[in-house]
């Protein structure tokens, strides 16, 4: 069984926070992840992913080119356990 990573993204562009949200939840649940969301602004999101790696990848990939009304400029993304507690 594939190892479980702990994920936290940042996408950062000219985002319309609900339709990014919803879409978000929606490939998170697709592939069997699990999403908590951090900071929510219109032009920054960060949610925190937890689940086998090559999906988070599949995930990172989907939000990055989707939802249609949103344009993702930068996507920064670190493991868990790099960030200070």
């Amino acid at each position: 069984m594939p190892a479980t990573e702990a994920v936290t993204f940042v996408f950062e562009g000219a985002i319309h926070r609900d339709s990014f949200i919803g879409f978000a939840r929606h490939r998170a649940a697709r592939l069997d992840l699990q999403l908590t969301l951090g900071d929510c602004r219109d032009d920054r999101i960060d949610l925190a992913i937890r689940g086998q790696g090559a999906l988070i990848d599949a995930f990172e990939m989907a939000c990055s080119l989707g939802p249609r009304d949103c344009l993702v400029r930068d996507v920064r993304r670190e493991s868990t356990a790099d960030r200070a507690p």
